[in-house]
C-alpha cells in the first residue's frame, strides 16, 4: 500500500505494531483519529505516554497499579490466605469477573516456555515462594493455561512449593479444556473451575 504522506505511514506502522492488529487496521485507527477534534488525539498520546512513564506493579502480588499496593491486595476483606496464580494482569481481570474468587493474586508475568527463552528466573517465582515462607498463605491456586507451558510451569511450581507441608495447593477443576487459554474461558466456565479446584497432585497424576 502506497501512503501519500511520510507522517500517515509513520503512524500506520506504530498502529501495525500492536499484537492482532494489522495494516489495514491500523490505516482505518489513524483515519478515524485524524477525523477527530485534536485534543482528543492529544489526550490519547498523553495517557499513553503516562501509563507507559508512570505504571507501578503492585509490591506484593505485581499486578498493575498506581500504588505501591494494589486495590485486591490493600483490600482487608480479602482471604489472604489464598492466593491465586495467574500468568498474566489478564487472568486477573478474568478472574475477578467470575465473582467466585476473595483471595489474593500472585502474577507470574508469563510461563516457562524454552523455545522463547523463557525460564523461571524471568517470572516471579521466587517471589511467590518467599511470599509462602511467610506463613500467612494456607493454599496455592494454580490458575495457568492447560497449555504444555502452563503444564510445565505448574509442575515447577509445585515442586518449588513441595517442602511446605502445610501448604494445599491446588489446579482448576478441568471444566477448562485441555489446551484452552484461560484468558478466552467464558465467566461461567472459569467461575466453576474454580469452585470445584482439585488438589494438585489428584490432577496430576490423572494426567500423566
Amino acid at each position: 500500500m502506497q501512503y501519500q504522506s511520510q507522517l500517515l505511514e509513520n503512524a500506520v506502522e506504530e498502529f501495525a505494531k500492536l499484537p492482532g492488529v494489522g495494516k489495514k487496521t491500523a490505516l482505518r485507527f489513524v483515519l478515524h483519529l485524524l477525523r477527530q477534534e485534536p485534543d482528543r488525539a492529544q489526550r490519547l498520546g498523553e495517557s499513553l505516554i503516562t501509563l507507559r512513564k508512570d505504571v507501578k506493579y503492585c509490591k506484593s502480588c505485581y499486578n498493575i497499579c498506581d500504588r505501591e499496593l494494589c486495590s485486591i491486595c490493600a483490600d482487608p476483606y480479602r482471604d489472604a490466605s489464598t492466593v491465586c496464580v495467574v500468568e498474566n494482569i489478564k487472568e486477573v481481570m478474568v478472574v475477578e469477573g467470575t465473582r467466585q474468587f476473595n483471595g489474593l493474586y500472585h502474577v507470574l508475568g508469563g510461563l516457562i516456555s524454552p523455545m522463547e527463552g523463557i525460564g523461571p528466573q524471568q517470572l516471579q517465582i521466587e517471589s511467590l515462594v518467599e511470599r509462602v515462607k511467610a506463613g500467612t498463605v494456607k493454599e496455592v491456586i494454580l490458575a495457568l493455561s492447560t497449555t504444555m507451558e502452563g503444564d510445565t510451569t505448574n509442575f515447577y511450581i509445585f515442586r518449588k512449593l513441595a517442602p511446605f507441608a502445610d501448604l494445599k495447593v491446588t489446579t482448576l477443576a478441568r471444566g477448562v479444556s485441555v489446551g484452552d487459554e484461560i484468558e478466552y474461558a467464558d465467566e461461567i466456565t472459569l467461575g466453576r473451575s474454580i469452585v470445584n479446584r482439585v488438589l494438585f497432585t489428584d490432577n496430576f497424576s490423572k494426567n500423566v
